[in-house]
C-alpha cells in the first residue's frame, strides 16, 4: 500500500485561531504541486457544509490551496478519482462515517488513498482513518450502516486525549474508556493522540509531530509514551 497521511488530533488549539497550530504542518505535507483538495465535510452538524467548506477554504487559500467539496459534486466517486488530495474535517464522526456509507464513498477515498493521494484529516478526520469508529469521544447522534471506517492504518486513533482529570467528576477517564475498548477489541493498538500533535504517516514510518507526547495503549500491557524523537513504526 502507498499511503501519504496527516492525522492531526484537533482543528483548534485554545486561545487560537481555527488551524493555526497546524498550518505549517498542512503546508509541508501537502507541497507546492497540489492546487486542489476536495474537502469532505460531514462531520458537520452544528453548522451547513456549504459554512463549514467556507471556513476551512479560508484557511486553506491563505496556504495556496483552492477548496473543493465533495457535497457540492453532482458525480462524487469522480470527483475523488480526480482528486489531489483529500481533506476530512472534524465535528460528529458518527454523522461523518453514516454520510460516507450512505454516499457510498467511503469505498472511493480508500482506492484513492492506497494508491498514494495524500490524506489530511483532524478530530473525527483521523476517526475515520482508523478500521473502525470505536475510539472516538462522540455522541453517537445517528447510526450509521456500520462502525467500519476507512482502514487507512491498522490502528486506532483517540483524538483530543487527555489524561488531565476534571475537578470532582466521578465518570470514567480517557484511559479507563480505551482500556473498555481494548477488553473487547484486544488485537488492536490504540494511540492516544492529544490535542497540538498530530501523525505523520508515510507508507510504513510514521512520526509524531507537535509539542506534546504521544500515549499507546495495547491490551494487557503497559501503556508507554512516546515523543517525537521516537519512532513509531511499529504501529504498522
Amino acid at each position: 500500500m502507498q499511503r501519504r497521511l496527516l492525522l492531526i488530533s484537533n482543528s483548534t488549539n485554545y486561545g487560537e485561531d481555527y488551524l493555526s497550530h497546524a498550518k505549517s504542518y498542512i503546508k509541508d505535507f501537502l507541497g507546492d504541486k497540489i492546487r486542489q483538495v476536495l474537502f469532505v465535510p460531514y462531520a458537520g452538524v452544528a453548522m451547513s457544509y456549504d459554512e463549514y467548506v467556507n471556513k476551512v477554504n479560508d484557511v486553506f487559500m491563505e496556504l495556496g490551496y483552492e477548496v473543493k467539496s465533495v457535497h457540492d459534486a453532482k458525480n462524487k466517486s469522480l470527483a475523488i478519482e480526480n482528486s489531489e488530495a483529500i481533506v476530512v474535517g472534524g465535528g460528529n464522526t458518527f454523522n461523518l462515517t453514516h454520510m460516507l456509507h450512505k454516499t457510498t464513498i467511503i469505498k472511493d477515498i480508500r482506492k484513492k488513498v492506497k494508491t498514494g493521494t495524500p490524506y489530511l484529516g483532524w478530530s473525527a478526520g483521523s476517526n475515520i482513518a482508523c478500521p473502525t469508529l470505536m475510539t472516538t469521544n462522540d455522541m453517537p447522534v445517528i447510526q450509521p450502516k456500520s462502525f467500519e471506517t476507512l482502514d487507512l492504518i491498522p490502528f486506532q486513533i483517540n483524538p483530543h486525549y487527555t489524561d488531565t482529570p476534571i475537578p470532582n467528576h466521578q465518570g470514567e477517564t480517557r484511559e479507563e474508556r480505551i482500556k473498555e475498548f481494548l477488553e473487547l477489541n484486544p488485537n488492536f493498538k490504540v494511540v492516544g493522540l492529544k490535542e497540538g500533535t498530530m501523525l505523520l504517516v508515510e507508507n510504513q514510518k510514521v512520526t509524531l509531530m507537535g509539542n506534546k507526547t504521544v500515549k499507546i495503549f495495547q491490551h494487557n500491557n503497559p501503556t508507554l509514551e512516546y515523543d517525537k524523537a521516537a519512532s513509531l513504526d511499529f504501529l504498522i
